[in-house]
């Protein structure tokens, strides 16, 4: 077996994805936009998430997306996108050793890139949602198969980015045409290598 890990993101187009759902998501180094999705809502985006959920087979979270999720999701299990979740097995990304709660929860032991590049052998369907710093360690290895980005039409000039300032150099491909709702747009790439250059010239 070798499966796809897909990395889940919602972004706005200064590319600060911390804190999109709620106030109390991640206060940290003094961020004042916490739920800055909430007023943006998208059906067509909305349901497109919802099928991403649908179909996988394991959760990847960090540490305080896991504490998050653990609080909020095993009371909405009415909920299909609750029921999913409590179904698959959850992986967490930690530098300490918590006690996971949430049934089918368990620690990533060892490198946490090289643990989830470990599942592709154990799942068909990987999704990495939110916890931007186990992303961005992923993304300077290349260690996933999609990008799967949820950009909004809000720029806050501060958070914590996808691809901050010394990020590794990378290429990505668009694996399909963009789709909206009309207010988020969602973006698929694949990674494609490292970035070249060349001279624009008119025909």
């Amino acid at each position: 077996m070798t499966g796809r890990i897909t990395i889940d993101l919602f972004i706005t187009l200064d590319g600060v994805a911390q804190a999109p759902g709620g106030p109390d998501e991640d206060p940290s180094n003094g961020f004042p936009y916490g739920g800055w999705q909430a007023p943006l809502p998208d059906d067509v985006i909305g349901r497109e998430v919802a099928a991403g959920i649908a179909g996988m087979d394991a959760l990847v979270l960090g540490r305080r997306t896991y504490d998050l999720f653990a609080d909020y999701w095993p009371q909405h299990q009415d909920n299909p996108i609750g029921s999913r979740l409590a179904a698959v097995p959850k992986y967490v990304a930690s530098r300490g050793t918590p006690a996971l709660a949430w049934n089918g929860a368990r620690l990533l032991q060892g490198d946490a890139v090289a643990a989830v590049l470990a599942l592709r052998e154990q799942h068909e369907d990987i999704h990495v949602i939110g916890s931007v710093d186990l992303v961005q360690s992923l993304l300077a290895a290349e260690a996933y198969d999609e990008l799967r980005l949820w950009m909004y039409p809000i720029v806050l000039g501060q958070g914590k980015k996808v691809f901050p300032e010394g990020s590794v150099p990378a290429r990505l491909r668009l694996i399909e045409p963009p789709i909206t709702g009309g207010t988020a747009v969602q973006l698929r790439y694949a990674p494609a290598g490292i970035p070249s250059t060349g001279t624009m010239s008119p025909d």
